[in-house]
Formats: C-alpha cells, sequence, structure tokens
C-alpha cells in the first residue's frame, strides 16, 4: 500500500471513519474511496464507485471487476451504540453489545448515576446529550437508545438523533408515554420523524427485569442491524 494512501487510511481509522482500498491488480495502482470522496493515482468510473460503495455500506471485501481485476479492500467503522441514561438497564446493555462488537458510549448529566455506573471499557461521558451528539459523528453505523424516562434528557437527544442516519433510535417507556413523547416533538417540529422511534423499545420478549430488558433492546438492535 503505497505511502500517501496509508497516510489517509490511518487517519479514517483514527478519527473512526468507514473508508475502502481499491486496487487495480495487474498494475497495482490504488486509491482510497470514503465519504469524502476518492484519492490516489487510481481513477475509477462511476460505475466502479458505486459498487466499492456498496460493499463498503454492506462491510465487505470483494472484487468488482474480473477485467481488470479490481479488489475492493472495506475498512469500516465499529457499530457503535449510543445509551442516553447511565441507568441500571445501562449497566447490563453496554457489556452485551460490546460482546456483540459494538463500541458503547453512555452519555448522563446526572453525577449520581455516573458515579454509580462503572462498566469497563464503556465511554461515559458527563454532559448533556444534545451537546454531546452535536459533536459526534452519527452515521449509519450508529444506534442509539434513551432510557432516562426523563424528557429533559431523552427530548433533547432524540432531537439530535431523528434527523440523523443513525440506523436504530429507541426509546424506553409505554406505548402512553411514548405518545405524550410523540406530542413533544411534535412541538419540536418532528412530527414525521418520530415513526423512526422503536417505543416500547426491544423486541417483545415478555421480560421485566433490567437484564432482560437489555437482552430484549439489544436483540432488536441486531435485528435492525442486518434487516434488508
Amino acid at each position: 500500500m503505497k505511502h500517501d494512501i496509508l497516510q489517509q487510511l490511518s487517519r479514517h481509522i483514527f478519527e473512526n471513519k468507514s473508508a475502502a482500498v481499491v486496487t487495480r491488480l495487474p498494475e497495482g495502482t490504488q486509491c482510497l474511496l470514503s465519504p469524502e470522496g476518492q484519492c490516489g493515482e487510481l481513477s475509477l468510473s462511476p460505475q466502479e464507485i458505486a459498487a466499492a460503495n456498496r460493499l463498503l455500506s454492506e462491510r465487505r471485501s470483494a472484487y468488482i471487476s474480473d477485467e481488470p481485476r479490481i479488489f475492493v479492500r472495506t475498512y469500516a467503522r465499529p457499530y457503535r451504540l449510543v445509551i442516553i441514561g447511565a441507568v441500571h438497564i445501562a449497566r447490563y446493555l453496554a457489556p452485551m453489545a460490546q460482546m456483540a462488537n459494538f463500541e458503547v458510549v453512555v452519555i448522563d448529566p446526572r453525577e449520581a448515576f455516573n458515579n454509580a455506573f462503572n462498566v469497563p471499557g464503556t465511554t461515559l461521558i458527563d454532559d448533556w446529550p444534545d451537546d454531546v451528539l452535536k459533536q459526534m459523528n452519527i452515521d449509519e453505523s450508529t444506534a442509539i437508545v434513551t432510557l432516562t424516562h426523563d424528557p429533559k434528557i431523552d427530548d433533547v437527544a432524540l432531537a439530535i438523533a431523528l434527523p440523523s442516519p443513525a440506523f436504530y433510535i429507541g426509546s424506553l417507556g409505554s406505548k402512553r408515554t411514548h405518545e405524550k413523547r410523540k406530542q413533544r416533538l411534535a412541538e419540536l417540529g418532528l412530527e414525521t420523524r418520530t415513526d423512526r422511534i422503536a417505543a416500547p423499545v426491544g423486541l417483545d420478549l415478555g421480560g421485566r427485569e433490567p437484564a432482560e430488558i437489555a437482552v430484549s433492546i439489544l436483540a432488536q438492535i441486531i435485528q435492525r442491524r442486518y434487516a434488508p
């Protein structure tokens, strides 16, 4: 891999962004393809770019041409789960998600909840979720779950999440609670987007304990991740 391509790839990996290295095997010419565009000495046709981007979105590496042989090696950023609320359910959901190869971020502005939360490998951020989410690169590999049951915290997170490309958005609460939530979000101009919210959150497995609810949430996220 040529030096400039390697540098650009390293930057994308460091910034937690997806990219693909495309190689034309007969000559060894390469380019780096990412949502920012392409760079390198290899020039791709629009059809080849579309095929390479499709592999990148599917997180697969494969040939996109046999004559000449063109190979796409994808470097997809890890799936990320953003949990709003360092609550009891989150203490089970975070390690389960890590075992399923999610990068996990927990956001909660409440000091008392943060002090009681201790899950190794999880990024815990003591701040308001709207401030944090505005700075995050929310993309198609991001899932967001609100668990606080506090509209002051959950609603501001949803207001950022709903217009984003996040592949999953879920919120804890009953159907009645969710109807009230939808009304509040409609007042923010988001009435056409509230159908994106999985609520009550999680697959209906019948569980009621925090750990069981965490299992149902992660199951629904994984189901959505592989949905066609």
